[in-house]
């Protein structure tokens, strides 16, 4: 049977010239970017988008969208596919690359403390900038929790500097007071910062994807290591430091990720009490997959500074608990003792 080629339905989006666009997605712990992925999944017309995070446990992908896992991939029923990074972005691009359907579109997602700027100069200081196409560095921000300190982070202040356009989420839950403050915090820091205003990661796609904001002139000036011998060892500049990049970075913040596992169930009022009550106030991030005792239901669990959810579905596997704590120079002790004393 001979296969028909696949209908263009967007002549101004078939791209290979100038190879694959890449939209980068950056922003702090809990702003709103796996939102605003799966906002791009959802309202991408006919485009085939490919998506690369860190980790899969970072995307609440929609069941009903998998069609299969190979190991690092996901495919989804409409046409996109997800990978994890792992180790090695140019190997996860390459991945996409070379795949027998053409992908037209590949957004990166950063994790929640990467400097962006490595992830940048590996589209354009490497053999991948001929095969892709830098198009634009998103930044999400959280309007809500966002102030002048931002956790006094270093890579929270990157993110922005570098980002083409920046997106002030969760404007539902701010008055426009606090609004113009955010917006005039980040003007001074970035003169001419395009900002765009959204709830719940809702933006219109033409106004993010295909822009062709990046100046990427600027970045590969500033970073030329001279003339062309010289590309080798660039390449493996890049590749070093972003294969560090996130451990360095959350020690230089003060950063502590703890994992807690466990195959027992949590009891669920001892449980929210340690959110309500007990939670250090320096942890402002969490998620996890919880299992509690008076319930068969799985709870996908995510807290974002005092905010959190639960959303229950079916296990696929047997039950057990797993979550994630990020915060600032935590007592790991503390919150295991913590933890440990939730369990039914």
């Amino acid at each position: 049977m001979t296969e028909l080629p696949a209908p263009t339905s967007n002549p101004s989006l078939d791209i290979p010239k100038q190879g694959m666009p890449v939209t980068i997605i950056t922003g702090f712990l809990g702003s709103g970017k796996t939102t605003l992925l799966n906002q791009i999944l959802k309202n991408k017309q006919d485009l085939k988008v490919a998506v690369l995070v860190n980790e899969f446990g970072d995307i609440n992908i929609d069941s009903q969208l998998l069609i299969s896992i190979d190991q690092d991939m996901v495919e989804l029923t409409n046409g996109c596919i997800c990978c994890t990074i792992n180790d090695n972005l140019v190997d996860a691009v390459y991945r996409v690359l070379e795949r027998e359907d053409r992908i037209d579109y590949l957004v990166i997602e950063t994790t929640g403390v990467a400097d962006p700027l490595p992830i940048i100069l590996t589209f354009l200081g490497t053999e991948l900038r001929d095969l892709t196409n830098l198009d634009s560095i998103i930044t999400v921000v959280d309007s809500e929790t966002f102030n002048e300190d931002h956790f006094e982070s270093e890579a929270a202040l990157k993110q922005i500097t570098y980002g083409d356009i920046i997106l002030l989420n969760k404007t539902d839950l701010v008055t426009p007071e606090k609004l113009e403050t955010v917006e005039n915090f980040i003007h001074d820091l970035k003169n001419g910062a395009k900002i765009l205003h959204t709830k719940h990661g809702e933006v219109s796609l033409p106004l993010i994807l295909d822009v062709g904001l990046t100046p990427t002139d600027e970045y590969t000036a500033n970073n030329a290591e001279g003339s062309h011998e010289n590309e080798h060892h660039h390449h493996d500049h890049n590749h070093e430091h972003h294969h560090h990049h996130h451990s360095h970075h959350l020690e230089n913040d003060g950063f502590v990720s703890i994992s807690f596992q466990t195959d027992r169930p949590f009891d669920v009022q001892r449980f929210e009490n340690f959110l309500t009550e007990e939670m250090p106030k320096d942890v402002f991030r969490a998620k996890g997959i919880l299992w509690f005792s008076d319930s068969e239901l799985r709870h996908i669990f995510q807290m974002s500074g005092l905010r959190y959810s639960l959303h229950a579905d079916e296990w696929q596997t047997p039950p057990k608990n797993q979550a994630v704590f990020i915060g600032r120079k935590l007592d790991i002790g503390q919150i295991y003792s913590q933890l440990n004393k939730c369990l039914a």
